[in-house]
């Protein structure tokens, strides 16, 4: 597989998805379509006010707070604005957990829609048509791909993303974390496993 989205060091030039974007904004200014303060500060949003880094914290306080994680499961927006999260593309989002009977997974089979407040952007992969449509058909075969089997007797319930309610997987809480504070307990939630293709990682 060409790796065209590596970083060569013999190379002062971005590489070539980069060049097309930058490519693309010079144009888009050049014709005024566009002012450069407004794009720099809706790409600061989304590299660093919000990402898979608020919704960890979501889920770490939904494990060491009952009454938090109560609200999340019944109101999960009230529970995003108690913390100071929301915006575009995270309106409506419902919080799912998984447990020792099932495992929730989240796809969007008509295009991306995705809680880009507690996620970011979403991956490459989540917006594939083979993810789409694999993930409906044969869910324990896409987990299985992505390193996740599921103890016998587990279900799996796959939700179907829309534009009207987008969904945030509560993965279980790991073994061996009942004396971790929130901040250490975020550190253990991943992307995936609040997308449901992944776990929650071990403490070390």
């Amino acid at each position: 597989m060409p790796h065209d989205d590596h970083d060569h060091p013999h190379s002062l030039l971005p590489p070539e998805p980069a060049l097309r974007v930058k490519a693309l904004e010079s144009i888009l200014v050049a014709k005024g379509l566009v002012d450069p303060a407004a794009m720099a500060a809706i790409l600061d949003t989304y590299e660093t006010k919000v990402g898979p880094h608020l919704g960890a914290k979501v889920v770490a306080r939904a494990w060491a707070d009952p009454a938090f994680r109560a609200l999340l499961l019944t109101d999960t927006n009230a529970a995003m604005t108690r913390m100071g999260i929301g915006g575009r593309q995270g309106e409506h989002v419902v919080a799912v957990e998984n447990t020792a009977q099932t495992h929730n997974m989240v796809v969007c089979t008509l295009c991306s829609c995705y809680p880009w407040p507690l996620l970011g952007i979403p991956p490459a992969w989540y917006k594939s048509d083979a993810y789409r449509a694999r993930a409906v058909r044969e869910p324990r075969k896409v987990l299985a791909e992505f390193g996740v089997t599921l103890p016998e007797g587990r279900s799996v319930r796959v939700w179907d993303s829309t534009a009207e309610v987008r969904y945030l997987v509560i993965p279980m809480r790991p073994d061996g974390t009942d004396g971790m504070d929130e901040a250490a307990l975020t550190t253990l939630v991943t992307r995936d496993s609040m997308i449901g293709t992944g776990l929650a990682e071990a403490p070390q």
